[in-house]
């Protein structure tokens, strides 16, 4: 199996024992995003704000990867509050267009760093 790391300066560095994606074929496996601005590495305040940085962490190591968010085919999204799936789903038709990628929306009771939102996804392509 030829794993190929992929990194993206565009996105946050990995808080841990991780990488921004793993591709293996023309599969990408990528890690989960939290709302955390590449530049400073502090979480951006407000929630629509913090659910549109996750969408552009993803978006720039999907980039890097060799492809984009409508290339990805399984995204999971972690909610420390399902109360606020409608607003999620609301910005993720700004990110995406049909068809959608398959998802989960799961709640959880607590995320790093405290924040609300994390998402992870599987991505194809070529």
């Amino acid at each position: 199996m030829n794993k190929q790391v992929i990194t993206s300066e565009q996105a946050p560095s990995a808080i841990g024992p991780y990488s921004q994606a793993i591709k293996v074929g023309n599969t990408v496996y990528l890690s989960g995003q939290i709302p955390l601005d590449p530049a400073t590495m502090e979480v951006v305040e407000g929630f629509e704000a913090q659910v549109c940085r996750v969408f552009d962490n993803l978006s720039a190591v999907a980039e890097a990867a060799g492809g984009k968010l409508q290339d990805i085919v399984k995204l999971n999204i972690f909610l420390t509050d399902l109360g606020n799936f409608a607003t999620v789903n609301e910005i993720m038709e700004r990110y995406f267009e049909k068809p959608y990628p398959a998802r989960a929306a799961i709640g959880v009771a607590a995320l790093p760093k405290g924040v609300p939102v994390e998402m992870d996804g599987i991505m194809v392509v070529g």
